[in-house]
């Protein structure tokens, strides 16, 4: 039973996930991100040269999930992933398939067909976040060239009590 000047517990932390994207063969921005970002469980790259994602040094526990962009070559990698993360349905795509520098519709569409409750993706170069309903939008802007203004960007995500937090940092 609750009673006035009790404490709540705080909210566990269940997952922490580190995202960034359009690292365009820069690694050194990655790396600087990856050390800012503390400890993380996974890491997420939204794409523009996906074999960036495997030369990124991370702890070895943590694995790391990638897709290709635009400057990909098709076959290096897969287009779209869908992630299950403590029973939160994630979409990761680059978003140029989505046409997401001109509007959010076909995204929201992919997303409402994988039924997904979150969708990182990259593409425009500017790290921002909304919701759209129960739907989580996060764009982790670009680690080497942002488009916003601010600097370079990468985002986190922590899954707290079955919702998940964003936040968006710059170097």
């Amino acid at each position: 039973m609750f009673c006035p000047g009790d404490d709540f517990p705080e909210a566990v932390i269940v997952m922490r996930i580190g995202v960034m994207s359009d690292s365009h063969g820069l690694l050194h921005y990655a790396q600087q991100a990856v050390g800012a970002m503390g400890k993380i469980d996974l890491l997420l790259h939204a794409g523009d040269h996906y074999r960036d994602a495997s030369k990124i040094i991370v702890p070895a526990s943590v694995p790391v999930h990638a897709v290709v962009g635009n400057c990909d070559a098709r076959n290096d990698g897969p287009g779209d992933k869908l992630l299950e993360l403590e029973g939160i349905k994630l979409l990761l795509t680059h978003g140029h398939h989505y046409l997401v520098h001109i509007g959010l519709s076909k995204l929201l569409y992919k997303a409402a067909e994988f039924n997904a409750a979150v969708v990182v993706f990259g593409h425009t170069h500017i790290a921002g976040y909304a919701w759209h309903e129960n739907l989580l939008l996060f764009n982790p802007g670009s680690i080497t060239s942002p488009r916003d203004g601010r600097g370079a960007a990468y985002g986190i995500l922590e899954i707290r009590d079955g919702q998940v937090i964003p936040s968006i940092f710059h170097l």
